[in-house]
């Protein structure tokens, strides 16, 4: 496990290395105008990094509106996955909600992504349902799960 881990809130400046992130992770990556304006034009969004020796190794996104919370992404530069980062943003980012009395979070993911779904298990996610070609790639369903902060 790698013990220097810092999280922080995602800055303009973090936006090349998430989408460099982004591009390793996904088939089909956020772009850096889609970060831009998630971070200057949508008052619900709320980021945060995880940083090692000044790299930037992985990011959630989140949006926040009254008191439900749906997560946009979550990544790991893939040279650093299975080091615990991705349940690091995720638990960082369920104690920010709670202290902002949020009191569920959603999101979506491909049914194929077992090692995911694993991990919103452990940190209490249920499975709610099915959206139908979801990802529009290649037009996977997703399985929509969601836990309950308070």
């Amino acid at each position: 496990m790698i013990e220097n881990i810092l999280y922080r809130e995602m800055v303009a400046e973090d936006i090349p290395a998430v989408v460099g992130i982004e591009e390793e992770a996904f088939p089909t990556p956020w772009t850096t105008e889609i970060f831009e304006h998630e971070m200057n034009g949508n008052e619900y969004a709320y980021y945060v990094v995880a940083e090692v020796d000044n790299e930037v190794i992985g990011h959630m996104g989140m949006w926040i509106v009254l008191d439900e919370c749906h997560i946009t992404n979550v990544a790991v530069r893939e040279h650093m996955r299975g080091n615990g980062i991705g349940e690091g943003l995720m638990r960082e980012c369920m104690d920010f909600c709670k202290e902002l009395a949020v009191r569920t979070m959603t999101l979506e993911v491909r049914l194929t992504n077992s090692t995911a779904q694993n991990l919103y298990r452990k940190l209490g996610f249920q499975d709610g349902g099915i959206r139908k070609n979801y990802y529009s790639d290649d037009h996977e369903d997703a399985l929509v799960m969601w836990v309950e902060l308070i």
